[in-house]
Protein backbone atom coordinates (compact mmCIF):
# COMPACT_ATOMS: atom_id res chain seq x y z
CA UNK A 1 0.00 0.00 0.00
CA UNK A 2 2.63 2.24 0.80
CA UNK A 3 4.66 1.51 -2.32
CA UNK A 4 1.51 1.95 -4.24
CA UNK A 5 0.88 5.52 -2.68
CA UNK A 6 4.62 6.38 -3.56
CA UNK A 7 4.07 5.95 -6.93
CA UNK A 8 0.83 7.58 -7.77
CA UNK A 9 2.58 10.74 -6.35
CA UNK A 10 5.61 10.46 -7.66
CA UNK A 11 5.39 8.75 -10.70
CA UNK A 12 1.49 9.42 -11.85
CA UNK A 13 2.13 12.86 -10.34
CA UNK A 14 -0.84 12.71 -8.61
CA UNK A 15 -2.22 14.97 -5.61
CA UNK A 16 -3.42 13.38 -2.47
CA UNK A 17 -7.06 13.60 -3.15
CA UNK A 18 -6.68 11.83 -6.30
CA UNK A 19 -4.78 9.19 -4.79
CA UNK A 20 -8.09 9.06 -1.87
CA UNK A 21 -9.92 8.75 -4.96
CA UNK A 22 -8.16 5.76 -7.03
CA UNK A 23 -7.37 3.90 -3.58
CA UNK A 24 -11.68 4.33 -3.11
CA UNK A 25 -12.06 3.10 -6.78
CA UNK A 26 -9.94 -0.04 -5.64
CA UNK A 27 -12.35 -1.16 -2.73
CA UNK A 28 -9.58 0.56 -0.45
CA UNK A 29 -11.51 2.34 2.80
CA UNK A 30 -8.95 4.44 3.54
CA UNK A 31 -9.20 8.62 4.81
CA UNK A 32 -7.59 11.20 3.15
CA UNK A 33 -5.49 12.09 5.96
CA UNK A 34 -4.30 8.14 6.14
CA UNK A 35 -3.27 8.63 2.72
CA UNK A 36 -0.96 11.48 3.93
CA UNK A 37 0.45 9.53 6.20
CA UNK A 38 1.58 6.87 3.72
CA UNK A 39 2.57 9.36 1.63
CA UNK A 40 4.90 10.21 4.40
CA UNK A 41 5.92 6.70 5.52
CA UNK A 42 6.98 6.10 1.79
CA UNK A 43 9.30 8.96 1.91
CA UNK A 44 10.91 8.43 5.11
CA UNK A 45 11.71 4.41 3.39
CA UNK A 46 12.74 5.91 0.60
CA UNK A 47 15.23 8.55 2.21
CA UNK A 48 16.66 5.64 4.60
CA UNK A 49 17.25 3.90 1.20
CA UNK A 50 18.92 6.66 0.03
CA UNK A 51 21.13 7.19 2.87
CA UNK A 52 22.78 3.51 3.20
CA UNK A 53 26.19 5.18 1.45
CA UNK A 54 27.83 1.81 2.03
CA UNK A 55 25.26 -0.41 -0.06
CA UNK A 56 25.54 2.32 -3.25
CA UNK A 57 29.40 2.66 -2.92
CA UNK A 58 30.36 -1.25 -2.87
CA UNK A 59 27.68 -1.49 -5.62
CA UNK A 60 29.15 1.10 -7.69
CA UNK A 61 33.13 -0.09 -7.05
CA UNK A 62 31.98 -3.40 -8.10
CA UNK A 63 30.14 -1.94 -11.16
CA UNK A 64 33.71 0.04 -12.05
CA UNK A 65 32.03 3.19 -13.42
CA UNK A 66 28.72 4.92 -13.73
CA UNK A 67 26.36 7.32 -16.00
CA UNK A 68 24.63 9.93 -13.92
CA UNK A 69 21.04 11.19 -15.05
CA UNK A 70 19.85 14.40 -13.78
CA UNK A 71 16.25 15.58 -13.90
CA UNK A 72 13.60 17.37 -11.70
CA UNK A 73 10.35 16.69 -11.00
CA UNK A 74 7.45 19.29 -9.73
CA UNK A 75 4.11 17.34 -8.49
CA UNK A 76 2.24 20.28 -7.84
CA UNK A 77 2.77 23.93 -9.83
CA UNK A 78 4.56 26.49 -7.25
CA UNK A 79 6.08 23.35 -4.90
CA UNK A 80 9.52 22.83 -4.64
CA UNK A 81 10.59 20.46 -7.37
CA UNK A 82 12.82 17.10 -6.10
CA UNK A 83 15.89 16.85 -7.91
CA UNK A 84 17.20 12.90 -8.62
CA UNK A 85 20.81 11.90 -9.76
CA UNK A 86 20.08 8.71 -10.49
CA UNK A 87 23.41 6.16 -12.12
CA UNK A 88 22.10 4.64 -15.85
CA UNK A 89 24.16 1.99 -15.27
CA UNK A 90 22.72 0.12 -12.18
CA UNK A 91 19.19 2.28 -12.08
CA UNK A 92 20.70 3.45 -8.44
CA UNK A 93 19.22 6.82 -7.00
CA UNK A 94 22.67 8.36 -5.89
CA UNK A 95 20.38 11.58 -4.46
CA UNK A 96 17.42 12.98 -4.50
CA UNK A 97 16.32 16.50 -2.53
CA UNK A 98 14.17 19.26 -2.54
CA UNK A 99 15.12 22.63 -4.10
CA UNK A 100 13.33 25.87 -4.41
CA UNK A 101 14.84 27.10 -6.90
CA UNK A 102 17.03 25.03 -10.44
CA UNK A 103 19.68 27.41 -10.37
CA UNK A 104 22.88 26.50 -11.59
CA UNK A 105 24.96 27.22 -7.84
CA UNK A 106 22.12 24.34 -6.46
CA UNK A 107 22.75 21.83 -9.46
CA UNK A 108 25.88 22.30 -9.19
CA UNK A 109 25.98 21.72 -5.44
CA UNK A 110 24.66 18.72 -5.64
CA UNK A 111 26.92 17.33 -8.30
CA UNK A 112 29.97 17.84 -6.24
CA UNK A 113 27.66 15.65 -3.34
CA UNK A 114 27.64 13.08 -5.71
CA UNK A 115 31.01 13.53 -7.32
CA UNK A 116 32.53 13.22 -3.34
CA UNK A 117 29.80 10.26 -2.17
CA UNK A 118 31.69 8.45 -5.39
CA UNK A 119 34.86 8.67 -4.01
CA UNK A 120 36.73 7.99 -6.69
CA UNK A 121 35.06 6.31 -8.74
CA UNK A 122 34.47 7.20 -12.47
CA UNK A 123 32.13 9.30 -13.83
CA UNK A 124 31.92 8.18 -17.79
CA UNK A 125 29.13 10.81 -18.35
CA UNK A 126 25.64 12.76 -18.12
CA UNK A 127 22.26 12.70 -19.54
CA UNK A 128 19.72 15.47 -19.06
CA UNK A 129 17.37 17.63 -20.68
CA UNK A 130 18.71 20.71 -22.49
CA UNK A 131 17.68 23.13 -19.39
CA UNK A 132 20.75 25.68 -19.70
CA UNK A 133 20.70 25.84 -15.75
CA UNK A 134 22.44 21.68 -15.84
CA UNK A 135 24.19 22.58 -18.72
CA UNK A 136 26.27 24.65 -16.83
CA UNK A 137 26.25 22.94 -13.65
CA UNK A 138 27.89 19.98 -15.66
CA UNK A 139 30.37 22.06 -16.93
CA UNK A 140 31.02 23.41 -13.75
CA UNK A 141 31.63 20.57 -11.77
CA UNK A 142 32.08 18.35 -14.72
CA UNK A 143 34.00 19.80 -17.29
CA UNK A 144 34.77 17.93 -20.45
CA UNK A 145 32.48 15.42 -19.60
CA UNK A 146 30.46 13.92 -22.26
CA UNK A 147 27.17 15.59 -22.15
CA UNK A 148 24.05 13.89 -24.12
CA UNK A 149 20.33 15.28 -24.23
CA UNK A 150 17.80 12.55 -22.58
CA UNK A 151 16.55 10.19 -25.40
CA UNK A 152 12.70 11.25 -24.19
CA UNK A 153 13.76 14.91 -24.35
CA UNK A 154 15.49 14.85 -27.62
CA UNK A 155 12.48 12.95 -29.41
CA UNK A 156 9.84 15.23 -27.73
CA UNK A 157 11.39 18.12 -29.03
CA UNK A 158 11.89 16.27 -32.57
CA UNK A 159 8.13 15.36 -32.51
CA UNK A 160 7.03 19.51 -32.14
CA UNK A 161 7.08 19.37 -35.94
CA UNK A 162 4.45 17.10 -36.60
CA UNK A 163 2.32 18.29 -33.44
CA UNK A 164 0.13 20.99 -34.54
CA UNK A 165 -0.72 19.14 -37.38
CA UNK A 166 -1.21 15.59 -35.69
CA UNK A 167 -3.67 17.56 -33.58
CA UNK A 168 -5.52 19.35 -36.34
CA UNK A 169 -5.79 15.55 -37.94
CA UNK A 170 -7.38 14.61 -34.41
CA UNK A 171 -10.03 17.37 -34.10
CA UNK A 172 -10.83 17.00 -38.01
CA UNK A 173 -11.83 13.02 -37.49
CA UNK A 174 -13.28 13.36 -34.53
CA UNK A 175 -15.98 15.58 -36.46
CA UNK A 176 -16.70 12.51 -38.69
CA UNK A 177 -17.34 9.82 -35.84
CA UNK A 178 -20.06 12.16 -34.02
CA UNK A 179 -23.47 10.81 -32.92
CA UNK A 180 -22.27 7.15 -30.93
CA UNK A 181 -24.89 8.17 -28.30
CA UNK A 182 -28.27 8.32 -30.10
CA UNK A 183 -27.38 4.95 -32.02
CA UNK A 184 -26.49 3.69 -28.62
CA UNK A 185 -29.95 5.16 -27.34
CA UNK A 186 -31.80 3.55 -30.37
CA UNK A 187 -31.21 -0.22 -29.58
CA UNK A 188 -30.56 -0.09 -25.66
CA UNK A 189 -34.01 -1.77 -25.12
CA UNK A 190 -33.09 -4.63 -27.77
CA UNK A 191 -31.34 -7.34 -26.72
CA UNK A 192 -30.96 -9.38 -29.91
CA UNK A 193 -27.67 -10.00 -32.08
CA UNK A 194 -27.88 -7.03 -34.11
CA UNK A 195 -28.03 -5.10 -31.52
CA UNK A 196 -25.09 -6.46 -29.19
CA UNK A 197 -23.14 -5.88 -32.50
CA UNK A 198 -24.07 -2.43 -33.08
CA UNK A 199 -23.33 -1.36 -29.15
CA UNK A 200 -19.85 -3.08 -30.05
CA UNK A 201 -18.98 -1.04 -32.21
CA UNK A 202 -20.44 1.87 -30.61
CA UNK A 203 -17.63 0.77 -27.79
CA UNK A 204 -15.24 0.58 -30.31
CA UNK A 205 -15.41 4.33 -31.47
CA UNK A 206 -15.66 5.32 -28.17
CA UNK A 207 -12.44 3.72 -27.42
CA UNK A 208 -10.87 5.22 -30.28
CA UNK A 209 -11.90 8.63 -29.26
CA UNK A 210 -10.80 8.89 -25.75
CA UNK A 211 -7.08 6.62 -26.39
CA UNK A 212 -5.40 9.94 -26.83
CA UNK A 213 -1.96 8.52 -27.07
CA UNK A 214 1.69 9.76 -25.82
CA UNK A 215 4.10 11.83 -27.55
CA UNK A 216 6.68 11.78 -29.09
CA UNK A 217 6.04 8.17 -30.20
CA UNK A 218 2.30 7.73 -29.81
CA UNK A 219 1.11 10.22 -32.14
CA UNK A 220 -3.03 10.36 -31.19
CA UNK A 221 -4.23 11.86 -34.74
CA UNK A 222 -2.58 9.14 -36.33
CA UNK A 223 -3.84 6.49 -33.87
CA UNK A 224 -7.33 7.87 -34.18
CA UNK A 225 -6.98 7.46 -37.71
CA UNK A 226 -5.70 3.45 -37.69
CA UNK A 227 -9.00 2.72 -35.18
CA UNK A 228 -10.95 4.26 -37.07
CA UNK A 229 -10.08 2.92 -40.45
CA UNK A 230 -9.82 -0.44 -38.50
CA UNK A 231 -13.56 -0.32 -37.86
CA UNK A 232 -14.70 1.40 -41.12
CA UNK A 233 -12.68 -1.87 -42.88
CA UNK A 234 -14.72 -4.52 -40.38
CA UNK A 235 -18.48 -2.91 -40.91
CA UNK A 236 -17.53 -2.60 -44.55
CA UNK A 237 -16.52 -6.51 -44.12
CA UNK A 238 -19.96 -7.14 -42.66
CA UNK A 239 -21.87 -5.30 -44.48
CA UNK A 240 -20.62 -7.46 -47.57
CA UNK A 241 -21.31 -10.78 -45.85
CA UNK A 242 -24.78 -9.98 -44.78
CA UNK A 243 -26.04 -10.67 -41.57
CA UNK A 244 -23.91 -12.46 -39.22
CA UNK A 245 -23.45 -12.81 -35.20
CA UNK A 246 -20.47 -10.75 -33.74
CA UNK A 247 -20.39 -10.07 -30.44
CA UNK A 248 -19.15 -7.31 -28.67
CA UNK A 249 -15.93 -8.82 -27.25
CA UNK A 250 -14.95 -9.48 -30.72
CA UNK A 251 -15.29 -5.65 -31.72
CA UNK A 252 -13.42 -4.80 -28.53
CA UNK A 253 -10.12 -4.87 -30.48
CA UNK A 254 -11.08 -2.41 -32.57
Amino acid sequence: MIALVGSLRYTAHQSVPEIHQALCGRGVPIAERTVTHLLQRYEELVALHLTDQARLRDRLKEQGQVILALDGLQPDVGHEVLWVVRDCLSGEVLLARSLLSACEADLANLLREVKQMLDGIPIRGVVSDGQHSIRNAVQTVLPDMPHQLCHFHYLREAAKLVYEADRHAKKELKKHVRGVRPIERAVEKRNDVEAEAICGYCLAVRSALTDDGRLPLGAPGLKLYERITAIATSLTRVSKKGACRVSSNACARF
